[in-house]
């Protein structure tokens, strides 16, 4: 079997595992979400969003970008060094926790600051409680990295995606149920990260996939650091392209506005679910495949991943970009239906972060972490001058314009970057055919005067028009020999027979 086919196989495998983890984190994400904004009013949920989106750029100063670049520093290590391996990972742990406190520390004493920015007394007691789990936050997201370099999804899918969303829900539900006051959502939230954060030590510890130990390197810790610093910045950046939109409808309107954009903004961010899958493993075989020289594997690799992840989003987007009402009132109710065309200006933002693949990640492999700061920077600076535009006449529209923008500008300038560099592009001809359905398709559905006042009316139209798409894929002769092999793959692993399938797709190839 060639090194592509392996390696496509691998990444199929764990992207199975991850999207089924990522769902059932949404899943309970959005029930989490929902039960807050019901229970409480818009202004109170908008209060929890600017202080979720205020715990979130923190998070990123206090894990100093190692949360990008440990997947790839331990494969590398594993791959050459191995010998470091076990001097690294206590280091990282280590500067971390010291930087984690110290953020911790600046958060609880600059709530009040922050509050009178917003214009929002309560968001002073709602940092300085949530604060608190940033320490617990950072070192999870550092050992699930770490994990991520030796090739495993098992800790990302159940203590990120399944054991802390559950957590939560379930102290959200207890506090609905009990009358709670608004306070206790943030409790509960650091309750939820906290509990988290030790089972996953507790495993760690048990199955002794690396030593939990007191070690710091100075040496390794500088190096590290060293490459991390562009991931970080780059990391800032790209939060305050991800979460200008919700700062800045804070500044400039309300808490009202900001939590009518966040019934919005969560849902257009399931579009990339596959790709985020997909991306988990990726890294660190992308990685070991650069460091062999084999680059026109990992470009094969690149194509083949891309279409499989666009074909797979396309319903996710269908259903937001052709019935945004109905998508927003099933999942939040009819007081935020007003956010119906923000969502489609956000879908195709991130549907078309998902169309070039990944390009950013890809970049980290090759060692190009400068260039994704560079990237990032720009996008950033035109994602604060649309919003400081758009945003005081057109309100929740004008920021998701200035967000889908901001991720247009970023994967343009990354992608023509990678392809300077190594030649990756996604665009092979079996690609190419399915985006022009694509377009083409939408287009029609898009002129039709269809009106779907609920998800169950929608779902029968999404079948008709993802049947005749997927045939008209099938028409075009789209599939590639990895395709089937894949399948194949898949096949043997799940114990089916999917014979028919495969006597289907046999006629196209």
């Amino acid at each position: 079997m060639s090194d592509v086919n392996q390696a496509l196989q691998r990444i199929a495998r764990g992207t199975g595992i991850v999207f089924a983890g990522t769902v059932i984190s949404m899943l309970f994400g959005f029930l989490s979400r929902a039960i807050i904004a019901r229970y409480f009013s818009t202004g109170e949920y908008g209060v929890f969003n600017l202080a979720l989106t205020i715990l979130s750029i923190a998070l990123v100063v206090a894990t100093l970008g190692f949360q990008n670049a440990l997947p790839r520093e331990v494969a590398f290590y594993r791959e050459k060094e191995l010998s470091k391996l076990g001097r690294l990972i206590p280091t990282a742990l280590i500067i971390v926790a010291l930087n984690s406190l110290m953020i911790t520390a600046l958060l609880i004493l600059g709530s009040d600051v922050v509050a009178q920015f917003f214009n929002e007394t309560r968001l002073k007691y709602a940092l300085k409680i949530m604060a608190l789990a940033l320490p617990f936050l950072a070192l999870r997201g550092v050992i699930i990295s770490i994990t991520q370099g030796f090739g495993r999804v098992r800790e990302k899918v159940y203590f990120q995606n399944i054991i802390y969303p559950v957590l939560y829900l379930i102290l959200i539900v207890v506090g609905a149920i009990l009358s709670f006051p608004f306070t206790y959502v943030f409790f509960a939230y650091v309750a939820a990260q906290a509990l988290t954060l030790l089972a996953l030590v507790l495993d760690v510890w048990k199955i002794r996939l690396f030593e939990l130990k007191f070690s710091l390197d100075s040496k390794l810790g500088k190096k590290l650091v060293i490459f991390s610093v562009p991931l970080l910045l780059s990391g800032i950046l790209s939060f305050v392209m991800n979460w200008t939109d919700t700062l800045m409808l804070g500044y400039y309107k309300s808490s009202e506005t900001v939590g009518l954009y966040n019934a919005a903004s969560p849902l257009a961010r399931l579009i990339p679910i596959f790709l985020t899958s997909a991306g988990f493993l990726y890294s660190p075989i992308a990685s070991q495949l650069y460091a062999q020289g084999k680059v026109e594997e990992m470009k094969r690799i690149y194509q083949v991943l891309t279409k499989w992840v666009f074909l797979l989003t396309l319903p996710i987007f269908a259903v937001m970009l052709l019935f945004p009402e109905a998508t927003i009132k099933f999942f939040f109710g009819a007081k935020y239906v007003s956010a119906a065309s923000a969502l489609q200006i956000l879908a195709l933002g991130f549907m078309f972060h998902t169309f070039l693949g990944l390009n950013g990640m890809s970049l980290i492999v090759i060692g190009d972490s400068s260039f994704i700061l560079f990237s990032n920077f720009i996008s950033a600076a035109f994602n604060v001058l649309l919003n400081t535009l758009l945003i005081p006449a057109y309100g929740i529209n004008g920021a998701a314009v200035a967000t889908a923008v901001s991720y247009f500008i970023a994967n343009v300038l990354m992608s023509l970057r990678l392809y300077q560099k190594t030649s990756i592009h996604p665009f092979s001809q079996s690609y190419l055919k399915p985006l022009i359905i694509t377009f083409v398709s939408l287009a029609i559905i898009r002129s039709l005067p269809l009106r779907v006042p609920s998800i169950w009316e929608a779902l029968p139209i999404l079948a008709v028009f993802l049947g005749v798409y997927f045939f008209l894929v099938l028409l075009s002769r789209s599939v590639d020999k990895e395709d089937v092999e894949l399948l194949l793959a898949v096949e043997k692993k799940l114990g089916v027979n999917l014979g028919i399938i495969k006597k289907v797709l046999g006629k196209f190839v």
